[in-house]
């Protein structure tokens, strides 16, 4: 009965294990595939992450954040990040004296004909394209990183699950050769009493 409870017990783990395994190939292809697009996508920008004067534009903490990305293709996640989040924005911040875009937007909306016909009111109608270009480009920045922050997630992922899959079949190979074991000590308890009897 013993034999049988490890067979079963053993079986089951490959069966688990076969399911990591594939998973794991799963996993490594979305992983390639979505650091392959991410990649593709961000070169043909054709970005090159800011350096020199362009930094010592930037307020400090923007500055430090792009320091490690200056010069280089923006081509990864997190740099679409950086590029987004301490070069654009800082940009429309410093555009805009910190108002968002639906702020501009709502003053230039407000007022009337004459106004927006006005030199100030071209000139918040050009902050306000402005604002707006810079969010759609930010947006899109950002959803590459998303995007390859989900394919770094898949990576490791399939690590774990190759990981998981190894354990699996060790254990089930161990399960099994108790198994036998336990078959051949049963035979060998049965054998001296078939004798007696």
């Amino acid at each position: 009965m013993r034999a049988v409870l490890d067979k079963l017990i053993s079986w089951t783990g490959l069966v688990l294990a076969a399911v990591l395994l594939i998973a794991g190939g799963l996993l490594t292809w979305a992983n390639t595939f979505i650091g392959d697009q991410v990649d593709q996508q961000l070169t043909q920008q054709g970005i090159t992450m800011p350096e020199g004067e362009a930094l010592a534009s930037l307020p400090k903490s923007d500055a430090a954040a792009l320091e490690e990305f200056a010069g280089s293709a923006l081509d990864t996640g997190p740099e679409a990040k950086a590029y987004a989040d301490h070069y654009i924005l800082a940009h429309m911040n410093a555009a805009s004296d910190g108002r968002t875009y639906q702020e501009v937007s709502g003053e230039y909306l407000a007022l009337d004909d004459a106004a927006k016909a006005s030199e100030e009111g071209q000139a918040l109608g050009g902050l306000r394209q402005t604002l707006f270009m810079g969010n759609t480009l930010r947006g899109l920045l950002l959803y590459g990183y998303a995007f390859a922050t989900i394919g770094t997630i898949a990576g490791y992922a399939a690590l774990a699950a190759f990981a998981g899959a190894l354990v699996l079949l060790a254990l089930a190979q161990l399960g099994m050769r108790h198994a036998r074991r336990t078959v051949k000590a049963e035979g060998t308890v049965a054998q001296p009493e078939l004798a007696t009897a």
